[in-house]
């Protein structure tokens, strides 16, 4: 019988970086076949590795490697050449079987990766959503509450920091902050709700609205910018407070979380710490399931017909921030509130048919004192009101001129608002 090849290859011993022009050979046969690495320089034996322990490893293209098992994790025989590869496999023939095995686990360990990424995708789409809305059930509201009341501190803070965030009207009573959360409220009132309405207007020229957990909402002034008529401003609080009303944003927070905890589960990382990272960017910027949007947009229809307004204002608006030039502002609101044919047909079906006995949301006063509370274009600057711990703009002065509304009406509304 043709005793095997030697093969020329290099070594290191993992104890140290040097590596050695070798001369591999067989010694015995057979199970206890030993493969005796020499030093080409000495012809001294520096190494011998039971066959049966040797095993690939991983290396570069063009190149075979290889280990044995009881010897230093780093110990490698190095082989280049494609005849000396050749000549090392005829020697080791175990070596080849062994990579076929390797390569099979491999492909089986992605294949089951690949199912369990699948089946993670299959529960954020459907899984984790419906679980949602059984959880948020058990939710105590106060829990929920202050959930919405951190993120809404912890949004002041980070972008009271660059400068972003700015009260437009710090004064609670004023006839505009007064008005909103009256009409707010009123949406509210009936449905069961443990919540009361809070609602901010915010300086920044970003046209958004949302709402968190537990009653709170914002309505940016870049969208103000945009609301043309008091039934379009009514039209976008009362779809927030439907999502106030039906827990959407603490069944996105829900969602959110067991998506991370599945995740976290799949790759090893329980410690929670990037789901924290990302609750208050998926409570201010959440896209809302259709269904929830729906549902939404059907509350405020219902509140419309409730407290006499009209409702298709709420689709003009979504249509008049579609057609702003500023692109990349207007997907800030249609991101979240995206206004689809089959939405704008509902709203319509959904309007009441005598619009005549209609009236606006607010008074004429109101809607000037809301229109007016920031002081003009997002952006511009205004002194913070004396006294206030955040970076706040004051309600604007009264409007002393013909054309706005005298004292006593002014003092009617703000009594009807406080009523």
């Amino acid at each position: 019988m043709e005793a095997a090849p030697d093969f020329l290859a290099r070594y290191a011993d993992g104890e140290v970086a040097e590596m050695h022009d070798v001369i591999c050979h067989l010694e015995g046969a057979g199970p206890s076949a030993l493969l005796s690495i020499t030093d080409m320089a000495t012809r001294k034996s520096i190494a011998s590795w039971p066959v049966e322990a040797v095993f690939p490893a991983h290396g570069r293209n063009r190149e075979l490697r290889f280990g044995a098992g009881g010897r230093s994790s780093g110990a490698r025989v190095v082989v280049r050449d494609r005849g000396e590869i050749v000549r090392a496999r005829d020697l080791l023939p175990g070596l080849g079987r062994k990579q076929r095995r390797d390569r099979f686990n491999q492909g089986k360990f992605l294949g089951v990766s690949t199912a369990l990424l699948g089946a993670v995708v299959l529960a954020y789409i459907y899984g984790v959503p419906l679980l949602a809305g059984e959880i948020v059930n058990f939710v105590p509201p106060t829990i929920e509450k202050r959930l919405g009341d951190t993120v809404a501190a912890q949004m002041q803070k980070a972008l009271s920091q660059s400068g972003g965030f700015q009260v437009c009207d710090p004064d609670p009573n004023s006839v505009a902050n007064l008005a909103i959360n009256r009409f707010a409220n009123a949406a509210l009132k009936g449905t069961g709700t443990p919540f009361t309405a809070d609602v901010t207007v915010i300086r920044t020229t970003i046209p958004n609205a949302f709402a968190l957990p537990g009653g709170k909402a914002f309505y940016f002034s870049g969208l103000l910018e945009h609301t043309q008529t008091a039934d379009e401003f009514a039209g976008v609080l009362a779809h927030e407070m439907g999502h106030v009303v039906h827990r959407d944003g603490m069944q996105q927070l829900i969602s959110t979380a067991s998506t991370g905890l599945l995740i976290g589960f799949v790759l090893g990382d329980m410690t929670g710490l990037s789901i924290a990272g990302t609750l208050g960017t998926t409570l201010v910027d959440t896209r809302f399931s259709r269904d929830a949007e729906r549902n939404a947009d059907h509350f405020a229809v219902e509140t419309a017909k409730k407290l006499k307004f009209q409702p298709i204002g709420l689709a003009n608006l979504l249509e008049r921030v579609a057609a702003d030039d500023s692109f990349s502002q207007a997907m800030a609101f249609l991101s979240t509130h995206p206004l689809t044919i089959e939405r704008r047909a509902a709203l319509e079906a959904l309007r009441p048919g005598d619009d005549a006995t209609l009236q606006p949301a607010f008074t004429d006063s109101e809607w000037r004192a809301i229109k007016d509370m920031c002081g003009g274009p997002a952006g511009s600057s205004k002194p913070a009101a004396s006294g206030t711990t955040t970076d706040a703009v004051p309600a604007p002065s009264p409007d002393l001129s013909p054309s706005g509304p005298s004292a006593s009406e002014r003092q009617r509304d703000k009594s009807a608002a406080r009523s």
